[in-house]
């Protein structure tokens, strides 16, 4: 079993929407049930992030037959598991509380920031990657985005042309597919409906990110996939499956594309994941936080 634990809010200076942050307290829990035919590596990626946002006030973490876990963190910060599953039925059974914002800030307005102005870190979120080829759709980025102002709002205008124009069908993909492949199809899970986001952001020179994690009442429950754009100096959360701004959500990874945020990746053909369960459950509401400073 993995534990940890997570003192203090730790929220990022700067201004606020509001004089005092309501978060609400989710239970949050990810149980995968795999059938292992010879000893398989894998490397998880189930536990959520103490990010800024967000603060885990208990945890779990459980392999059945038990064996060892060694944890690291990748690139981008986030939290990955390695271990060597055993022949037979292998079960990884995740729980955490989580205090979150159950409102997330918008911010019409905020500015674009210079590329000259952006922090080392962030530069990597500006380039193409394997699902996200921002140097193919310039043209139809700058078409959606004409009338907009540079920043926020042209990241509403792209976040709000994919939900019109991209239809939201969970279950629809099962491998990922690019950015390229959902604008000709024209549906997509929520991974999909993303990274078409994301990609049109980048091509307009605003870094944006895929985020993987859970959200409070999502139909039909499943572990959820959104993005972030960085404009006018920090990040702002968009989801183009949800018909406005939703808070109640844990972040569990950050990362270029659906490549970096895997739950799970297994080396080998002897393992099968046989079934998947998550679940979202509110424990309390509200928890209000004077605020100086902001959660992001």
């Amino acid at each position: 079993m993995l534990t940890t634990s997570c003192n203090g809010w730790g929220f990022e200076a700067g201004s606020t929407n509001t004089d005092q942050q309501t978060a609400m307290k989710l239970q949050v829990s990810c149980d995968l049930h795999f059938q292992i035919e010879d000893p398989t590596a894998l490397i998880l990626m189930l536990r959520p992030l103490s990010a800024a946002q967000q603060r885990i006030t208990k945890a779990s973490y459980i392999v059945e037959p038990g064996v060892p876990i060694t944890e690291n963190k990748d690139s981008y910060g986030n939290f990955c598991q390695r271990l060597v599953a055993p022949p037979g039925e292998f079960i990884v059974h995740t729980a955490f509380e989580v205090i979150t914002p159950d409102n997330i800030d918008t911010a019409p307005g905020a500015s674009f920031v210079e590329i000259q102005n952006l922090p080392n870190q962030i530069l990597p979120y500006l380039l193409p990657s394997r699902y996200c080829e921002s140097d193919r759709f310039g043209d139809l980025a700058r078409e959606i985005v004409a009338d907009a102002l540079p920043g926020y709002d042209q990241v509403s205008q792209i976040n709000d042309w994919v939900r019109r124009n991209i239809n939201y069908i969970p279950g629809s993909s099962d491998l990922p597919l690019s950015a390229i492949d959902i604008n000709n199809r024209g549906y997509g899970v929520c991974r999909d409906l993303a990274q078409l986001a994301i990609t049109l952001c980048r091509s307009i020179s605003i870094p944006a990110r895929l985020v993987v994690g859970y959200l409070y009442q999502l139909e039909p429950m499943d572990l959820h996939a959104w993005f972030e754009a960085y404009i006018g100096g920090r990040w702002y959360t968009f989801d183009p499956t949800q018909s406005g701004p939703r808070g109640g959500r844990v972040i569990v990874a950050f990362g270029r594309d659906a490549a970096d945020v895997s739950i799970f990746h297994q080396f080998g053909l002897g393992c099968v994941l046989n079934s998947m369960d998550v679940r979202v459950n509110l424990l309390s509401k509200p928890i209000i936080r004077s605020n100086s400073a902001q959660m992001r």
